[in-house]
């Protein structure tokens, strides 16, 4: 891994080993990526580390947006080599204008912790809260940064959906989605302006709804 910078703060394990000396074993951290994209999927991930966290790989873990593409493609990699409980979920375009971001954030993490190769005994989620999952759980501000399992967590959401925008920018060629993932860059904003929105665009989104509604 390249030189960290000196403010550089790596997320802990305090949160998970407070809860398994409550007695808690098998606890997940969720996160979510592509909340404020204009376009594709929000996809969550869900990850579960082992009791004693002591491996090698831990170092390379932080909030996915303080890492390079390579760097959590790495984190990833790892994960994966080491047997980590690792899972992903998605709610299209469709589903988040229809339901709202929120809803359809939700109903990806659901489907993230319904994908964990174990079921976990309790939740730690970056700044939302699941009423509908009926595991207890602890919404934390910042957990991406601050929390091991929930920064690990962040990594699998995010190389997830890139890995899946790039197969989108195949398919919906001339917006740039294999390098701005669907957020609202300069290039994409000329996409939309010359090719106008594609479906996995999100309607309900202002900068799309606002194009759509000029083209009328």
């Amino acid at each position: 891994m390249p030189a960290r910078k000196k403010n550089d703060i790596a997320p802990t394990y305090d949160e998970e080993a407070a809860l398994h000396e409550d007695g808690y074993v098998v606890i997940a951290g969720v996160d979510e990526a592509g909340r404020g994209s204009l376009a594709g999927p929000v996809v969550a991930g869900a990850v579960a580390l082992s009791l004693y966290c002591n491996e090698d790989w831990i170092a390379e873990i932080r909030d996915s947006k303080c890492l390079t593409a390579r760097q959590r493609e790495t984190a990833f990699q790892s994960m994966r080599a080491a047997s980590v409980a690792m899972g992903a979920g998605t709610a299209n375009s469709t589903e988040i204008d229809r339901v709202g971001i929120i809803g359809a954030t939700r109903s990806a993490m659901t489907r993230a912790i319904g994908s964990l190769p174990i079921q976990p005994d309790f939740l730690l989620l970056d700044a939302i809260t699941l009423p509908e999952v009926d595991i207890p759980q602890r919404s934390i501000i910042k957990g991406d940064a601050k929390c091991l399992s929930i920064a690990a967590a962040s990594i699998v959401a995010k190389v997830t959906r890139d890995s899946m925008m790039k197969d989108l920018d195949e398919k919906y060629p001339g917006y740039g989605f294999a390098q701005h993932k669907g957020y609202g860059t300069r290039q994409h904003i000329d996409g939309l302006e010359k090719l106008g929105a594609c479906p996995i665009h999100r309607r309900t989104f202002a900068p799309v709804r606002r194009l759509m509604e000029s083209l009328l």
